[in-house]
């Protein structure tokens, strides 16, 4: 087990002991540790255990506050409707000293959470009826949060889904090119470019007071939701890092970049690369439900906007990074960010085609 791995362990308020660490999952940011650990009575129990990292989430201890608050609120809601807050929510342990994460040694924070037995997420979509649930799950979370203060909430990353703030930040990376790679990515810059009205639209109308600011995800991929291994439901959603205020559309449109793509995020073969409708109108049915009324006439009727706006944002993102030298997001291979923008644009482009069938899907279920 590496050794920091067993410090942070240590730290944290656990009964058993621990029998096994092994990292887990294929996330971007931070990095995390499955581990087990047997009572004395011969059971055992799972631990979700993350190293957060400080270079993406400056101030950690304001980002474990977003998350104790959130998921108080949801335990209380969940109990109120009858169901089960071991399981329908994320349940911290404690550090040692009482705050609810854990600084090693070298400064690093660290966060742990009961593993939610008998679940399981997937990292890509295999049927509509799974992203029907993981749709449903979303939608509901705002559902619960509908009356949550907003704006009590810390922004864990400045301007994370401001997309005019990633605009002017990907012009001066262009600008700057810090690394020489702007020549080589000539025809990805000229279409985010090419495609500045999507970065503006929704600050426009915020401006205007024309949406609520609500509690969102701000990370709504199929892989944040937990599935009932029994009942295939969606359950639980995970990954709270970017809980903060924000925009049911872009909570919408984020899930579809990720889950409604016929191809994987990096595929380098873009002829693979589309929008499945059949899965755009899996989850906007699902999303629809799943908020319960909690939403307004215009939100629902600007969620294909959402879409396409955070589909172009994310590319915008990948592309940045890539210009600027790989620093946010774990990269595997020379060039992958650039693979990965690539594929969000072709996303966009399919959607701006498939424009009239997305926004009659949404008018379907409203």
């Amino acid at each position: 087990m590496n050794c920091l791995v067993e410090e942070a362990i240590e730290g944290f308020e656990h009964e058993g002991k621990c029998i096994h660490a092994e990292p887990c999952g294929n996330g971007h940011i931070n990095s995390t540790f499955l581990a087990t650990f047997e009572n004395p009575d011969g059971s055992t129990y799972r631990m979700i255990l993350q190293q957060m990292n400080k270079k993406v989430f400056k101030k950690p201890v304001e980002l474990m506050e977003n998350v104790m608050n959130v998921t108080s609120y949801l335990q209380e809601r969940i109990i109120q409707n009858g169901g089960d807050p071991n399981r329908e929510t994320l349940n911290v342990f404690p550090a040692k000293d009482g705050r609810p994460y854990y600084i090693d040694a070298a400064g690093e924070y660290w966060r742990a959470y009961r593993y939610i037995d008998e679940t399981v997420c997937y990292e890509q979509v295999n049927c509509p009826e799974e992203f029907y649930e993981s749709g449903f799950s979303f939608g509901n979370f705002q559902r619960l949060l509908a009356e949550y203060p907003a704006e009590t909430l810390h922004e864990t990353i400045a301007g994370f889904h401001d997309t005019r703030f990633r605009f002017q930040v990907f012009k001066q990376a262009v600008e700057e090119d810090v690394c020489g790679r702007a020549a080589s990515a000539q025809p990805e810059i000229d279409f985010v470019l090419n495609h500045e009205d999507l970065a503006n639209v929704f600050g426009e109308m915020l401006e205007k007071g024309e949406f609520p600011l609500r509690v969102t995800h701000n990370d709504t991929k199929l892989n944040n939701i937990m599935i009932d291994e029994k009942t295939k439901k969606g359950i639980c959603v995970i990954d709270l890092d970017t809980v903060m205020p924000g925009l049911a559309m872009n909570d919408f449109g984020d899930a579809i970049r990720f889950g409604a793509s016929t191809a994987l995020e990096d595929e380098q073969d873009l002829t693979k690369v589309s929008c499945s409708m059949e899965l755009y109108e899996a989850f906007a049915k699902g999303f629809i439900e799943g908020c319960g009324g909690s939403l307004t006439e215009k939100e629902i009727d600007m969620l294909p906007m959402g879409a396409k706006v955070m589909t172009y944002e994310c590319g915008m993102r990948f592309l940045t990074d890539y210009l600027q030298g790989d620093e946010y997001f774990k990269i595997h291979r020379e060039g992958h960010n650039l693979d990965r923008c690539r594929t969000q644009f072709k996303l966009v482009e399919d959607m701006e085609r498939k424009w009239n069938i997305m926004c009659e899907i949404v008018q379907k279920y409203k």
